[in-house]
């Protein structure tokens, strides 16, 4: 009787062992393969050869220049890590903007960087704050004071969600689209959609309340992207798309793993990313429809742009960490012309622009950061109250945990007249009206009191 075939005896062989292969074995054996007919039969089982790197970087636009010391350090380890990255074998060509900095070991795409693959995503290459976006409402001329006033009553930042009391309104269009998608359909997805609804988090997400250059109507501007719903599906994603990378490019750094589109998971995750990004959307509309519905004020306009995403033209993907598609041809709904905040202290810039060999059809997404939050922090000398002043003089600055993040201050952010600079420099926008400061709304520094830390704090005290 001959001996039935096992999984040992096809890894023996060679083949690498997977889903497939329950059922190889199955038809091996009630078919009786053997010799010549078993090995062609495996073959259509046959690991592909890996896919190697690139052997030399490829080439990619650099549309910024240091203008002294501390930002040429900044910037020569922007470019060293987009010279790994670009030995990606999925990439095709590359782009970095005058607001980049590094965002983690080399071979990271940087903030400010703009990554072309073909027929693959990669979700290391958006990061894990999925469609963070801004949001433009102009509410003509009401009072900028009411506007930020309603705004801070109505909006939410700061970990976790709402409860279920001040909950906004699920669509039922949105809930459609979460169920009927693998990557967004179980429970607890579903609910964390619910509960961060009209939600901003933290970090560099804000409320930015100012009036129009050109025409002097008041405008609100809101930073934030999907929140927790966007977390987890990055969570997901990134799981997926290591396993693709030991299968097809085990060479590839883990964090530019990626999920070829022609497959079923890369079709249900660019379904994915289109849901939540109508989410996103969502997120921001409910916060500034109830101001509207809070004053009875009308909304005269309004648009909107991503700029951590991935954009899909033809076979190729546009990865923008941290970057402003200025192409129409990256938004589907577009209204209007896109926004670049730099910071609180200066105005919100409105953009429009267009393609060139040198930008991809993308401009900067804000001002940027020369050193880390940490190295801000302790670069300040003085009381957290008199910097906070110096810096925020004349303007209506607010932290929704009421504790200040000096990190988070204009002096964090590079320099916005030499960044607009470099914008017309190398051809990223045209800035045709500004969102002049009134005020804004952050998170501030939300762990200073966080309950968990004034537990472990009571704890140390009853143990000295």
């Amino acid at each position: 009787m001959k001996t039935k075939i096992t999984g040992h005896d096809l890894i023996a062989l060679g083949y690498r062992q997977g889903k497939w292969m329950k059922d190889a074995i199955t038809h091996i054996n009630e078919n009786a393969l053997e010799g010549e007919a078993m090995k062609t039969y495996l073959e259509q089982f046959k690991s592909p050869d890996p896919i190697a790197l690139h052997k030399k970087p490829l080439t990619f636009s650099i549309n910024i220049k240091a203008e002294n010391d501390e930002e040429k350090d900044n910037v020569d380890k922007v470019i060293n890590s987009m010279q790994t990255l670009m030995k990606t074998p999925t990439l095709v060509g590359g782009a970095i903007m005058p607001d980049a900095c590094p965002a983690g070991p080399d071979g990271t795409i940087p903030v400010g960087g703009v990554a072309v693959a073909k027929n693959a995503i990669h979700p290391g290459m958006h990061s894990a704050d999925i469609c963070c976006s801004v949001m433009l409402t102009d509410f003509g001329k009401a009072d900028p004071k009411d506007i930020l006033d309603a705004a801070h009553a109505n909006t939410h930042f700061g970990p976790g969600g709402r409860d279920r009391d001040s909950q906004f309104r699920f669509p039922a269009e949105l809930l459609e689209a979460f169920e009927a998608n693998y990557f967004l359909g179980d429970k607890d997805m579903i609910k964390m959609a619910r509960a961060h609804l009209g939600t901003q988090g933290d970090g560099n997400h804000f409320l930015f309340v100012g009036t129009s250059k050109k025409t002097g109507n008041t405008m609100m501007v809101t930073h934030h992207g999907s929140r927790g719903p966007g977390a987890r599906l990055y969570s997901k994603s990134m799981k997926i798309a290591e396993r693709f990378r030991k299968e097809l490019s085990p060479d590839t750094k883990k964090q530019n793993a990626w999920i070829p589109f022609d497959t079923e998971e890369g079709k249900n995750y660019w379904d994915a990313l289109q849901v939540i990004r109508q989410w996103t959307k969502r997120n921001h509309e409910v916060l500034h429809n109830s101001v509207a519905e809070t004053l009875e004020v009308n909304i005269e306009n309004r648009y909107w742009n991503e700029h951590n995403f991935v954009f899909k033209d033809g076979d190729l993907f546009y990865h923008a960490k941290g970057a402003t598609p200025l192409d129409p041809k990256f938004m589907p709904d577009i209204t209007g012309p896109r926004l670049i905040p730099l910071n609180m202290s200066e105005p919100v810039l409105i953009v429009e622009g267009t393609t060139t060999d040198s930008n991809l059809g993308f401009a900067p997404h804000g001002a940027g950061r020369n050193v880390s939050r940490t190295q801000h922090r302790k670069s300040k000398t003085g009381s957290t109250m008199q910097i906070f002043k110096e810096e925020t003089r004349g303007l209506d600055v607010r932290f929704f945990s009421k504790e200040i993040d000096i990190t988070e201050l204009p002096s964090a952010y590079k320099n916005a007249k030499a960044v607009r600079a470099q914008m017309d420099e190398f051809g990223l926008g045209k800035v045709i009206d500004e969102v002049m400061p009134y005020g804004c709304i952050m998170a501030g520094d939300f762990q200073k009191n966080a309950p968990w830390k004034l537990r472990r704090e009571k704890r140390n005290k009853t143990r000295r």
